[in-house]
């Protein structure tokens, strides 16, 4: 049986790993995406007003970059605590 403070270290680094993976995901989507889309609109990324891109599209490819970021970092949590069988 892991002891508690494994498990409280454990949960730390994934809480950890949320935080900083989901404020990514609100600096690409919310801030990109609709704060900054005036200022990105005067540069443009394949064909798009890059504001627009990030609105449209680019949040969303960042969103499933993250899922598979997090599960890296799990995976390597998970080795690090032991809980990979």
């Amino acid at each position: 049986m892991k002891s508690k403070n494994n498990l409280k270290s454990y949960w730390e680094t994934n809480i950890k790993y949320v935080i900083v993976l989901l404020l990514f995901w609100f600096t690409f989507s919310f801030l990109f995406g609709i704060i900054l889309k005036d200022f990105l609109n005067e540069f443009s990324f394949a064909g798009f007003k890059l504001g627009f891109w990030f609105a449209q599209q680019g949040s969303i490819y960042v969103f499933v970059l993250l899922i598979f970021i997090y599960v890296r970092l799990m995976n390597n949590l998970d080795k690090k605590y032991g809980y990979k069988k």
